[in-house]
This record gives C-alpha cells, sequence and structure tokens, in this order.
C-alpha cells in the first residue's frame, strides 16, 4: 500500500471536494429557497430530511468512524488483518441500521413530535412524517458509506470519500429542476431522491474501495474481541454523538414554535458550515488516522508538527470566514436566498441567526481539531462527559431565552455552548505530554492571524456602506457581493505578508506538509 499524503496535502484534497460539495450545497439551497421558500411545505422537508442526518452523524461519522478509524489505523501501521476487522465491522453496522430503519418507520409520529413539538396540528407535522417514512431509509446507506469513507481515510485515499457528498447534492439539484419543469410534488419528490442520492453514494465509496486493494466484503456478523473492543469504545462516542444531536433537537424544537424559524435556522446553518466543513471538519477527518498511526509509532514529534499546522491551518482560514460572516450576514444572505419565495424580511431573520453562528465558528472550527487527540488515543469516555455539560448549557440557554427574545435563543445556546465545549478539550489535553504543545511557528503565528483578519474586518466594515446601493440591486448585488469577497481576501492576504504571519515561501511547505 502506498503511504499516506502529508496531513496538509490531505487537508487540500479533503477541502477542496468538501468546498465543491458546499457551493453544489449553496446552488441546492438558493434552488430551495427560490421554490419554497420558509413555507410549511419546506420546514416539513427540513425536519424530515434532518432526521436521518441526525442518526447519520450518531452512528457512523459521530460515534462509529471514532472509535472504528484509529482501530482501522493501527492495524494498518502494525501489519494486522484490516480486512477482516472493516468487514465484520460493516457487517454488524448493517444488521443494527436495518432494526433502526424498521423501528423509526413505526415511531416517526413520535419523532417528529420530539423533533418539531410546534408542527402539531398543522399541515406541517402529516407532512413531516410522510417525508421522514420515505427519506429515512437513506440512514441505511449513508452510514454504511460514512463507514467506507473511513476505510479509505485510514488508507490515505481522501478524495473519494470527501468527492462523495457531492452527489447528494447534484442529485437534489436536479430534482428541484424536474419538479419544476415537470410540475411534479417538490417536498414529495425531495424526500424520494434522498434515499436514491444515498444509494448511488455507497455505490462510488464500494466502487473507490475496491480500487484502492482494500479487500473487502460482506459476511456474517460475529461478535469478536475485536467487535467487543469497538463496541466498548463506541458506546461513549455514541452518547456523546446523541447529546450533540440533542442540542440540535433543542434548538429546533424552540425553532418550530416561531414561524419560519426552522427554516431560518436551516438556512444560516449553512453558510456557517462552510469554513466549519472546509475548514474544521477537514481537517479532522486528516488529522485522526495521522494521530492515530503517529501515537502506534511514538512518533511524538511528528504528532507535535502534525497538531500545530492543523491548529494554525484552522486559525489561518477560520478566522477571516468568522470575521466576514459576522460583519456581512445580511448581504451575503440577501444576494444568495432572497428571490423567488424567499423575502426580504426571511432575509433579516436568517442574517440575524447566521451573526449569532458566527461567533461561535472559531469554536466549532477548533473543537475539530482538538477532538482527535482523544479518539486518537482510544478515550471516547473524556468528550462524553464534556459533551454532557455543554449539552445542559446549551438546553438551559435555549429553553430559558426562548420566551424573552425569540428564536435566537437556540443560535445564542449553541454558540456559547461551543465555547465551552472547546474549553473543556483544551483543558482535558493538557496532560497529553508534547505531542499536543504548540511548536514556536504556530505560537508566533496566531496574534498575527488574529490581527489580520481584524483589519480585514475593519475593511469589510468601510466597504459595506459605500456598495449598499449596489446591494439592493437586483442585477448589480452579486458583482458587489464579489468584490466585497475578493477586496476581503486581498486585504487579508496582504495584511499576513505585512505583519510577518507567513512568507512566499511558506506555501511551498504548507502544500507538502513539512511542519517547522
Amino acid at each position: 500500500m502506498k503511504a499516506p499524503p502529508p496531513l496538509l496535502r490531505g487537508f487540500l484534497t479533503v477541502g477542496f471536494w468538501t468546498f465543491a460539495s458546499r457551493v453544489f450545497g449553496f446552488l441546492r439551497d438558493v434552488a430551495f429557497a427560490a421554490a419554497l421558500g420558509a413555507g410549511p411545505v419546506a420546514e416539513a422537508f427540513l425536519v424530515a430530511f434532518s432526521l436521518p442526518n441526525i442518526f447519520r452523524r450518531f452512528f457512523a461519522e459521530g460515534a462509529f468512524n471514532m472509535a472504528f478509524v484509529p482501530m482501522l489505523s493501527r492495524r494498518l501501521a502494525n501489519g494486522q488483518s484490516a480486512e477482516a476487522f472493516a468487514a465484520q465491522s460493516l457487517s454488524g453496522l448493517g444488521v443494527v441500521l436495518i432494526g433502526l430503519i424498521v423501528i423509526a418507520q413505526a415511531a416517526m409520529p413520535l419523532l417528529i413530535l420530539a423533533t418539531a413539538g410546534g408542527f402539531l396540528g398543522d399541515e406541517r407535522f402529516d407532512l413531516s412524517v410522510l417525508y421522514s417514512r420515505i427519506a429515512f431509509v437513506y440512514v441505511l446507506f449513508i452510514c454504511l458509506a460514512a463507514l467506507l469513507s473511513g476505510v479509505l481515510n485510514a488508507l490515505g485515499h481522501f478524495a473519494a470519500a470527501a468527492a462523495a457528498p457531492l452527489i447528494l447534492n447534484l442529485v437534489m439539484i436536479g430534482t428541484l429542476i424536474g419538479a419544476e419543469l415537470g410540475n411534479w410534488n417538490t417536498g414529495l419528490a425531495l424526500a424520494i431522491c434522498v434515499p436514491l442520492a444515498g444509494a448511488i453514494q455507497l455505490a462510488f465509496l464500494w466502487w473507490a474501495v475496491a480500487r484502492s486493494e482494500f479487500s473487502l466484503t460482506l459476511t456474517v456478523p460475529a461478535l469478536t474481541p475485536e467487535m467487543r473492543r469497538l463496541i466498548i469504545l463506541a458506546a461513549p462516542a455514541a452518547l456523546a454523538g446523541g447529546v450533540v444531536q440533542v442540542n440540535l433537537l433543542v434548538g429546533r424544537q424552540v425553532a418550530s414554535f416561531f414561524d419560519g424559524a426552522v427554516a431560518w435556522l436551516s438556512y444560516a446553518d449553512r453558510l456557517y458550515q462552510l469554513p466549519l466543513g472546509v475548514v474544521g471538519i477537514a481537517l479532522g477527518v486528516v488529522l485522526l488516522p495521522d494521530l492515530s498511526r503517529r501515537l502506534a509509532s511514538d512518533d511524538v514529534a511528528g504528532g507535535r508538527a502534525a497538531f500545530s499546522r492543523a491548529i494554525e491551518s484552522a486559525l489561518a482560514l477560520g478566522l477571516p470566514a468568522t470575521v466576514a460572516l459576522a460583519i456581512m450576514p445580511l448581504a451575503i444572505v440577501s444576494v444568495l436566498f432572497e428571490r423567488g419565495a424567499f423575502s426580504a424580511s426571511d432575509s433579516v431573520a436568517t442574517a440575524t441567526a447566521l451573526a449569532v453562528y458566527a461567533a461561535g465558528l472559531p469554536a466549532f472550527v477548533l473543537q475539530k481539531i482538538l477532538q482527535p487527540l482523544y479518539f486518537a488515543r482510544e478515550d471516547t469516555r473524556t468528550p462524553l462527559r464534556y459533551a454532557i455539560i455543554c449539552m445542559v448549557v446549551n438546553a438551559g440557554l435555549a429553553i430559558g431565552l426562548a420566551p424573552i427574545i425569540g428564536f435566537l435563543a437556540a443560535p445564542i445556546g449553541t454558540s456559547l455552548a461551543g465555547w465551552l465545549m472547546l474549553v473543556l478539550l483544551w483543558r482535558g489535553s493538557r496532560g497529553m505530554g508534547e505531542a499536543v504543545r504548540l511548536d514556536p511557528g504556530c505560537r508566533r503565528r496566531w496574534p498575527r492571524l488574529l490581527a489580520a483578519s481584524a483589519i480585514m474586518g475593519a475593511a469589510l466594515a468601510m466597504m459595506l456602506p459605500r456598495l449598499d446601493g449596489m446591494l439592493s440591486e437586483s442585477l448589480a448585488r452579486y458583482p458587489a457581493l464579489a468584490i466585497l469577497v475578493a477586496g476581503g481576501g486581498l486585504i487579508y492576504l496582504a495584511s499576513l505578508l505585512l505583519l510577518g504571519t507567513y512568507r512566499l515561501s511558506d506555501i511551498r511547505r504548507l502544500l507538502v506538509g513539512r511542519g517547522e
């Protein structure tokens, strides 16, 4: 097998495909907002679509892969039988998922009640139940696909796993176009296309694993010692993932009592998820197998360099994104979404939620870097304890503030709980030794990254009033937003060079992934 690529090269691969997927996700959301706005069908489908994604994060990306990837990476590093372990994991997960789908079909009205109790008594409730029963089959395909992604990541093949989510967005865009041209029932068509897209993703990743010369076949599940160890590690991670999903459910439950709020928060969530996915999630995906291999070989210096470069990259890309989303949320939302059924008042509400989410974005990004420190050491219990604490804080803020400030209580609770989780993860990592200490290069650069982001923010704040007229015109708003984005980016890059944060020669070092 080929040696895995350097950390930052892997990050660039994952980041590129994640960015491409999120761009098409925006196109999907733009088409969705224009077709359905923030009306009852839109809210019903968004709730239905969120259910399989909640369980996907619970069973696959969160719990299962956080335990599975380090175990598989260690077997690959030590020359143990990785194929048999992966086959048993795949078969066992498949059996669990089929049972889950059967139970969920019968309990769907209760799941919708738990997810969006404010829908009870109006048309949104029945629509949500119908759409959810169809879309929930997606859980089987996407969770198995996530496990195959974990196999590819452990092998150092990041491109296919990162590109797979693009399939869902393309299928949904095609469905929205077909619904418009063919006069289909848009909500029903979207619900049907979700499991279809999941099946295509699974087939694509199965093909990618086969091309990697990793032999993977379905087998009869058995409770081997390896599977027992996997369950022991995955159980706390599953509970931690469940806590995260409870936070999301609390936010959606609060939003469901305010007309249009479920859609507003969903659109805002999509926008701040772009930098989170491209930066935080991409780095976390690459860092977990890399740290697991380094720990297996006692490479402390390599682990420290990998961790420092990940933190540095997260700040270099995450800080300017945070500043931009906080300073010009209305310009972004109105240009991207305000058309068709999506009104100016929808833009204002969505932009306000986006600004609140942006306040927590650095914490969300850095969490994705710190969590692999625990999972690579097969410690899934500590993050669980921290997640429970943050769940209580999030629920208390969201529910307690809702009667006072309305739907904004949900993103406020999410952002503050995110910062608390970051503090807990950082404090908990202090006893992990030299491998998690920032190297001199990172310690020198992070204050300058903060200063460069502040300079960019000040420039955007001055540019925004001068482009206000263009941003309110139907055609001129597109080049106006492009000017803001390009201008802010150029000012940020110039600030990095003037402050001595990076030299032009550093670009090559970042691309080949060499630590300082």
